[in-house]
């Protein structure tokens, strides 16, 4: 196995703060061993937390992304704390979710990503956001996002 891939990875196997911000929050990628191999793959965030501009109180989302990776893989401890980086961000659910995603290309270039945003609802309505950087690539297995539309109680 070649280690060096690792090398220059400032959060894995060691003790890392939440940042202060996604701002401040650093997207680690890893050397894709695979790139010759279209394959996807998904992070599933089902406790994702922001605050509301307005009023200050929490939002809930759960958080599906899916991408095939390029040449460089998204290191899941960065991105764990990125996303906690959110629990004191003041955004919009609309805002948090693209955020993400561009920061995710920004960060690992991938070859198609796709973000499910599935927020709790806020004021009684659910307020889903999705993003999706182009056409499925073809023949890529893509399972079904595993979350349920928000029916309410009963």
């Amino acid at each position: 196995m070649d280690e060096t891939r690792y090398q220059g990875l400032g959060q894995l196997g060691g003790d890392s703060a939440i940042p202060e911000s996604p701002e401040k929050a650093v997207l680690e990628a890893v050397s894709n061993p695979h790139a010759d191999t279209q394959y996807l793959v998904r992070f599933t965030c089902p406790e994702f937390t922001s605050l509301c501009p307005v009023t200050g109180q929490p939002d809930f989302a759960h958080l599906v992304i899916d991408y095939v990776p390029g040449e460089s893989l998204l290191e899941s401890k960065s991105l764990k704390l990125f996303l906690a980086s959110f629990r004191n961000h003041a955004g919009f659910h609309e805002e948090c979710t693209i955020s993400i995603a561009k920061r995710i290309e920004s960060a690992i270039a991938p070859l198609w990503l796709r973000i499910g945003g599935y927020w709790f609802p806020r004021g009684g309505i659910p307020i889903d956001v999705f993003y999706q950087s182009g056409d499925c690539p073809d023949g890529l297995w893509l399972p079904d996002p595993g979350v349920q539309p928000y029916r309410g109680r009963g």
